[in-house]
Parts: structure tokens; sequence; C-alpha cells
């Protein structure tokens, strides 16, 4: 295991809402060197139940490279501040991502969460592998 902190960049995103959807990930150093890029189709989901698979699947292959420091960036504003504790996660199917997400954390000494805008340059390049 290394002991590396790293920036993870999530992105999902459905056509219709619920719709086809996608999600895709980069995981990078802190100093930007790219170590993981993917992305794949996940069926029929909302926006946001993307954006939580996204997420998840991002912290689950960041958790076979390390187990210190994660900063998540997202463009999710809801999804960050669900995750932050500042909303509460009402919608059952949500809810049920959210749990996986807390138990992915215990993966790591240190994990944030941060909402950085659609016009992100790690952002845009998680949203063309996408």
């Amino acid at each position: 295991m290394l002991k590396l902190r790293l920036r993870v960049y999530s992105d999902g995103a459905s056509r219709g809402n619920p719709g086809i959807s996608a999600i895709a990930f980069i995981i990078v150093t802190e100093d930007g060197r790219l170590l993981k890029r993917y992305s794949r189709y996940v069926g029929v989901r909302t926006n946001n139940q993307a954006e939580y698979e996204a997420l998840i699947s991002a912290l689950e292959s960041a958790s076979n490279l390390t187990d210190q420091e994660v900063t998540c960036c997202m463009d999710s504003e809801l999804v960050v501040k669900q995750l932050n504790g500042e909303y509460r996660v009402r919608n059952p199917k949500l809810k049920t991502l959210w749990l996986k997400v807390q138990g992915l954390k215990q993966k790591f000494q240190r994990i944030s969460f941060t909402s950085v805008p659609r016009t992100d340059v790690h952002i845009k390049q998680v949203d063309q592998i996408g």
C-alpha cells in the first residue's frame, strides 16, 4: 500500500432523469500525476444515483492504491452536502448509496468531499472520458 495523498475526480450523468447513465473518474496524486482513468455505462439511473455510483467506484479503486488521505472532488453540490452532513439523505435509493460511501470512508485515514465547478479542468477531463 502506497503512502499517497490522492485526489479523486468523479462524475455521473444520465440522459433523462432517470435515463441511460454513465460514470467516470480519474485518480491523481497531489502533484497531478494520473494514476487511474475509468468510465462505464451503468444502465438506467437518476443523475444523483450516477453521481454516487461514480464516487463509489472511484473510492473502491483508490482503496487499492492507498489507505492514507483522499480528497474527493465532484460537481454535484447535493452529493457533497449530503456526504458532509449539511443535507439529510431522504431518498431510499440514495440512502443505500450514501451508506456504501460511509463504509468505504473507513478504508482511509482521512477523506474529504469537495464541490468543484463543472468548469474545473479535471472534471472536464472526467466528462470527456464518460
